[in-house]
């Protein structure tokens, strides 16, 4: 059985898997990596069809995804730039994540609301987390990339260009969830958009990003503040994904499903 009593086990099989590409040895990190996502895209599997549902309703079940993507996302860009540590560094940012979620599941009922059932409700979500996967890898890329600036004196070009990449897939990403999102507010509450704290926070999150690109002709000239704007603008993205949770305003958020 796929639950949440047995997704320790499921993890620290991944957990192996991906250890492998941490070896001096290993020659193809890659393949590591692979297999140990594929654990977790089997358990995934598992649980949706365990819990008769998208598992993907609760914080826990996002963190479960993101977990997921976030080194399929580091493969992806492994296929662009051939390094090494972007993959390590997006297998171990996953497993934190999943690590949390393996203490703090968030166990709910296995029913969806009314506005949940909706073609539009896995789309949404899916494209949403696929965004925060290649923004927050941008994110750590940028960060490890001033680390690299200042420790050798450099501008960090290099690190900005890489840290780009993730950036154009998550920004595009981030777009499509933003108006499949409008489409399923429209069929399930009678409006595109309605302000709701979640939905104002998704703007923000889009307006911050798109100001990067507005302002991307003067990064050429000064890449290490274009890396600084990049690691921080991650912030925006946990604000919306959890920190909106916890506002007084949210009591009153359709989003709020629990």
């Amino acid at each position: 059985m796929t639950t949440w009593q047995t997704f320790p086990y499921f993890l620290a099989a991944a957990g192996l898997l991906w250890l492998g590409a941490l070896l001096p040895r290993s020659t193809r990190p890659a393949i590591w990596i692979l297999l140990g996502t594929l654990m977790l895209a089997v358990f995934v599997g598992g649980f949706w069809i365990e819990l008769g549902r998208p598992p993907m309703r609760t914080l826990g079940e996002t963190r479960l995804w993101f977990g997921l993507l976030l080194p399929l996302s580091g493969l992806l860009i492994h296929c662009f730039v051939p390094w090494r540590w972007p993959l390590i560094y997006s297998a171990l940012i996953g497993f934190l994540f999943l690590l949390f979620t393996a203490l703090r599941p968030e166990t709910h009922d296995r029913t969806l609301m009314p506005a949940l059932q909706s073609p539009w409700f896995v789309p949404h979500v899916v494209l949403y987390l696929i965004a925060y996967a290649f923004l927050v890898y941008a994110a750590a890329v940028a960060a490890f990339g001033l680390y690299r600036a200042y420790r050798n004196k450099n501008n960090g070009s290099h690190f900005l260009r890489l840290a780009e990449t993730g950036l154009w897939i998550g920004f595009g990403f981030l777009t499509l969830g933003l108006l499949a999102g409008a489409v399923w507010a429209k069929e399930a509450w009678g409006h595109y958009w309605t302000w709701d704290p979640k939905e104002t926070w998704a703007f923000l999150t889009w307006a911050v990003y798109l100001a990067y690109f507005h302002l991307r002709s003067e990064w050429n000239t000064q890449p290490r503040r274009a890396l600084w704007f990049l690691a921080i603008a991650s912030a925006v993205v946990f604000i919306c994904w959890f920190g909106v949770n916890y506002l007084p305003s949210a009591a009153q958020s359709v989003h709020t499903y629990s």
